[in-house]
C-alpha cells in the first residue's frame, strides 16, 4: 500500500472512531457506569480496598486468572510408569525397561516389528 493510502485509511478510521466515540458519550448507560466506577474505586480507596479484596468478599469462590504474585504453582507430579519385562522367544533375553527408548528393545522392534515384541510383554508393577 503506498503512503498516500495508508495516509487516507488512517484518516478515515479516526473518522469513525470518532463518531463512535460521540455516539459512546452520548450514552445514558455508559454514563451510569461511569458513575457507578467512579464511587466504586472511590469507596475502595477510602477502605484501602483492591479490586482482588472486593471480588473475594463478593464471590470468595471466584477463580481468579492470575495466580497471587510470589505463589509458586503447584507441583504436579507425572504418573510413575510401570516396569515392563521383554522375553525374546528366539533367544530367551530378557529386558526390563519403564519406557521404549531402550537400545537392545529398539533393535528387537526393528528386526521383528513393534506389535510382535510388545507381544512378549509382561507388565511387572
Amino acid at each position: 500500500m503506498s503512503l498516500i493510502n495508508e495516509y487516507r485509511a488512517t484518516e478515515e478510521a479516526i473518522k469513525e472512531l470518532q463518531a463512535r466515540l460521540a455516539n459512546l458519550s452520548q450514552d445514558d448507560k455508559l454514563k451510569q457506569e461511569l458513575e457507578f466506577e467512579g464511587k466504586l474505586r472511590a469507596l475502595m480507596g477510602e477502605y484501602s480496598k483492591s479490586l482482588r479484596d472486593v471480588i473475594a468478599l463478593l464471590d470468595p469462590e471466584a477463580k481468579m486468572s492470575k495466580a497471587p504474585r510470589g505463589a509458586a504453582k503447584p507441583v504436579t507430579s507425572k504418573r510413575a510408569r510401570k516396569v515392563k519385562q521383554y522375553k525374546n522367544p528366539h533367544n530367551g533375553e530378557v529386558i526390563e525397561t519403564k519406557g521404549g527408548n531402550h537400545k537392545t528393545l529398539k533393535e528387537w522392534k526393528a528386526k521383528w516389528g513393534g506389535d510382535v515384541v510388545e507381544g512378549w510383554s509382561t507388565l511387572l508393577g
